[in-house]
């Protein structure tokens, strides 16, 4: 099949691995220049499909969920278990072998929320929570949290705006859209397709 950006990969389509959990049918990836979803953008050392059939564990697998309706863009990378490795407080930062499962520092579970847009050629390092709604700038680095509905880039990833005002993100958070079914989303689309809040909450009751 030829690739072009105009073809995606939906993620509930061809994900495999059960540490990676979907929600919905709408997520996607834009993979028209690079190999597939699981075996491109999550980077796996522990958890992958060749650790999990090869290797005892050597530490629960942290999981990796994403939302629906998410976006991630071309080349993106998602840091996962195994690459934090690297111990800081320790002489020396090379994983030696010997010494690898206390090398491991668990950063916890990977949270990408619902209608998240990430940037092409972004990196998300282990650990991070995304948050509803946020946007992740093209070839940033995101090495801590991003709080919904906020626009975060660079390297590290820092705050450059949030989408709107603090009100209207609680209000849009509070009412928790992307909760409902898909044929009850695709029913508010002129809606979301909007920035007219009250619309939104009228057509919701």
């Amino acid at each position: 099949m030829v690739k072009h950006w105009s073809k995606v990969e939906y993620l509930h389509e061809s994900v495999k691995n059960p540490n990676i959990i979907i929600k919905g049918t709408k997520s996607y990836y834009s993979n028209a220049y690079t190999p597939d979803f699981e075996n491109y953008v999550v980077r796996y050392l522990y958890g992958d499909e060749y650790s999990r059939s090869h290797f005892k564990p050597l530490w629960e697998y942290d999981k990796l969920y994403i939302g629906n309706y998410v976006c991630i863009g071309a080349e993106t990378i998602i840091l996962m278990g195994g690459n934090n490795t690297h111990r800081m407080d320790w002489f020396a930062s090379y994983p030696f072998m010997e010494t690898i499962k206390e090398a491991y520092i668990d950063k916890g579970d990977t949270i990408i929320g619902d209608g998240v847009w990430i940037g092409m050629r972004a990196m998300i390092m282990p650990g991070v929570h995304i948050g509803e709604g946020a946007v992740i700038a093209a070839n940033s680095v995101v090495t801590k949290d991003v709080e919904p509905y906020t626009i975060v880039g660079g390297n590290p990833a820092q705050v450059i705006k949030k989408r709107f005002d603090d009100k209207t993100i609680a209000e849009l958070s509070a009412l928790k859209i992307y909760d409902r079914s898909e044929a009850e989303i695709d029913k508010l689309i002129p809606y979301l397709c909007s920035n007219d809040l009250n619309a939104l909450k009228q057509q919701l009751k």
